[in-house]
């Protein structure tokens, strides 16, 4: 077989190792089944690295015969009970709070794990702002390795079946979830060591720990026995998105490697992929399709990629880049399908594999989404095999057959045989559009207004780190940037939100009502101010916004009052703070926050009364996670309160006289009342453009 090469180390992969064995773990019953099997043969040290990661999830299902428990949490911590030499390493992302409803809250507080001290469970925030860590992999004493697109999560099991009752396909609280598809790589031998040392080094730049390799043995045989291996004796790609982040320099092999596949194609690319908004990948293939003799594309999407906020936004994307695939459709050779199960009514598959196959000869698996932000922004890990040999090439068609034979409910050979009635992959979905269970034709279409308001990709699906990230290592590398543009965000929408307010307050009883809580409120001030004193205080503790509560004190209070209430109740509440976090200790505020804060208490030690002064003005963490940081590493308590006191003077006074303006421009509507208040409001913003205008210059003087 003669054809030119596509992989190529240093280029479009890391690596390329050997495996002496491979299987591809399609959905999550098999992965979790083979998993459990697998964890039970560990006897030197397990490496999880996670998205999402859910201790009660249960590995098995069904009765099976097993010693051991099928709980993620009690099986590690049994296993480690058991075996005096095994380390075990977890590494979850340090999620955003957008995901805080779905995920388990800090599973180390689970009983049972607290008590290992051989267990070693960190939070990774080695991100840059609005990046994740997404690569899915457990290694397993560098002999065997899993890697993909399925999370230890709790909705991510299902069997092949994707049945619409599975009374099987329940979360850890009892409750139903829909199917699910994805699938994970499995391999032995030399690829996954070399997997072992990517996670170790994930491990160093998270939490600063060198970790070192596991003790090589041949003695313990780890290949699961109800996996049949697919490949035998195949070199294994390794292909990775690491984002510009801290010194760190840019990987963008994930991409390179989609871009050359793409390219070399001659009959057939075939995609399962949670998303398709990736413009350079997009235009790769919009490029192929053009051509006369170009390859046939079939994209297999979700129907939706998933909630409310996906469907507004992720959707959207979709939507104008595949407009564009099918605008370069000249010659007909274009499918976008998603897999429908007619048996699940309003349901549906929540298609979440990142594959694609080219021809017979190239196959790929792994974390990375066809979106931007995987190509540039977020950690990404994907496999890829390149066949040498005819055996290879059989083996990639064999599995392809497997999942289409999955999607169209046929068994493998009556595929066959259809496929060769048909004469090709497209000819047979337009052949099965009526079937119960079928690769359906998907418009991508979503609402016309949504489609119009919604803002191009850079702002939802960015494909790198913005340039305000990169200016992180002068202080906090994250959150200050992501501060600025708060405030930038914050100006815009008082500035929209002010004309609405007016006419609240003007014409509907809000202003009456206001005045007599007003009026209420002033007749007892020696109450109030204990009252709003200490509910300011604890709702401060409880990490309610800090500057919400300043409007909310703004609003009922006159002018001088209200700003010594405030700056009473920032001060104890700071002071609370300070003490849970000196009583709870470093290692548990850290655990709370996360590792991303350890870089805020090191600014706090070292430039103390500057640090809290800046930290209040650009307020790089949350009112209480400060509070709690610098009781937990003792900082000096006259800093914090004189640095709280600094930082936070002005934008209490700037709060209070907004809210002193508008007022007086709603109470009094004249022109020199409207003037005043839209000039104020207007030098704030100039203000705040300024300050991003002068960071972006030190930025690019900086990166020259």
């Amino acid at each position: 077989m003669k054809h030119n090469r596509i992989i190529h180390s240093g280029h479009n992969c890391w690596r390329v190792a050997d495996a002496t064995k491979v299987s591809i773990l399609v959905d999550g019953e098999d992965y979790f089944r083979a998993l459990h099997e697998v964890m039970q043969r560990a006897r030197h040290a397990i490496y999880i690295l996670a998205w999402d990661m859910d201790s009660r999830v249960r590995l098995l299902r069904e009765e099976q015969p097993t010693q051991l428990p099928t709980e993620l949490g009690e099986l590690i911590n049994t296993l480690l009970k058991q075996r005096p030499g095994l380390e075990v390493y977890i590494l979850n992302w340090d999620w955003a709070m957008l995901y805080a409803l779905e995920r388990e809250w800090i599973p180390i507080y689970w009983s049972g794990w607290k008590k290992q001290s051989r267990l070693h469970y960190e939070l990774d925030a080695h991100c840059p702002f609005g990046g994740s860590q997404h690569q899915k992999l457990v290694i397993i004493d560098d002999k065997i390795a899993f890697c993909g697109g399925i999370d230890l999560g709790k909705h991510r099991w299902d069997s092949s079946a994707h049945a619409p009752k599975d009374s099987r396909r329940i979360d850890p609280n009892n409750k139903a979830y829909p199917p699910f598809h994805d699938m994970q790589m499995l391999v032995e031998g030399e690829a996954a060591k070399a997997l072992a040392e990517l996670a170790r080094a994930r491990w160093l730049q998270a939490t600063g720990e060198q970790l070192s390799a596991a003790p090589i043995s041949d003695a313990n045989n780890l290949w699961p026995e109800h996996v049949e291996a697919l490949f035998s004796q195949v070199k294994v790609a390794i292909a990775r998105t690491v984002p510009a982040f801290n010194n760190t320099p840019e990987k963008r092999e994930v991409e390179s490697l989609y871009i050359d596949s793409i390219s070399a194609a001659k009959r057939l690319i075939y995609i399962e992929n949670q998303y398709f908004t990736a413009g350079k990948i997009a235009k790769i293939l919009a490029s192929r399709l053009t051509e006369p003799d170009g390859p046939e594309v079939v994209l297999v999407q979700p129907l939706r990629t998933g909630g409310w906020l996906e469907q507004h936004t992720m959707d959207v994307l979709r939507y104008r880049v595949t407009q564009k695939l099918r605008d370069a459709d000249q010659h007909n050779r274009l499918r976008i399908c998603y897999p429908r199960h007619q048996a699940l009514g309003e349901a549906y598959i929540g298609l979440h594999s990142k594959l694609m196959i080219v021809d017979d000869d190239f196959l790929r698996i792994g974390s990375a989404n066809l979106s931007n932000r995987s190509m540039g922004l977020d950690s990404e890990c994907d496999l890829a095999i390149e066949a040498d040999n005819t055996a290879q090439q059989e083996a990639i068609r064999a599995f392809r057959s497997r999942l289409l034979s999955e999607h169209f409910d046929l068994s493998e050979g009556e595929l066959k045989s259809e496929l060769a009635r048909q004469g090709s992959l497209l000819k047979l979905i337009d052949t099965r559009q009526n079937f119960p269970r079928t690769l359906s034709i998907l418009d991508c279409k979503v609402e016309e207004l949504t489609e119009e308001i919604l803002p191009d990709s850079d702002y939802i699906d960015p494909e790198r780190p913005t340039e305000m990230d990169a200016l992180a290592e002068e202080f906090i590398p994250v959150e200050e940037s992501k501060s600025i543009r708060k405030q930038l965000i914050t100006t815009v929408m008082v500035l929209s939100t002010a004309v609405f307010t007016a006419g609240l307050w003007k014409w509907s009883v809000l202003g009456d009502w206001i005045a007599l809580q007003r009026e209420v409120i002033d007749v007892s001030q020696p109450l109030s101010l204990f009252v709003t004193t200490l509910g300011f205080a604890l709702a401060g503790l409880l990490a309610v916004p800090v500057t919400l509560l300043v409007i909310l004190v703004a609003v009922f209070f006159d002018f001088w009052p209200g700003i010594f209430y405030t700056i009473s109740g920032a001060l104890l509440s700071t002071l609370m703070g300070y003490a849970a976090g000196y009583f709870l200790g470093r290692k548990t505020v850290t655990q709370l926050a996360g590792h991303r804060l350890n870089r805020l208490s090191r600014q706090l030690i070292k430039n103390g009364l500057m640090a809290v002064i800046r930290v209040r003005l650009v307020p790089v963490a949350p009112f209480a996670i400060i509070n709690l940081v610098a009781g937990a590493t003792h900082l000096y308590l006259k800093n914090l309160i004189l640095g709280t006191l600094l930082g936070m003077l002005p934008g209490i006074l700037i709060i209070f006289l907004f809210v002193e303006l508008l007022v007086s421009a709603i109470d009094n509507p004249e022109p020199d009342a409207i003037i005043s208040f839209v000039i104020f409001v207007g030098s704030i913003a100039l203000v705040l453009f300024m300050l991003k205008k002068r960071l972006d210059k030190d930025f690019s003087d900086n990166s020259r």
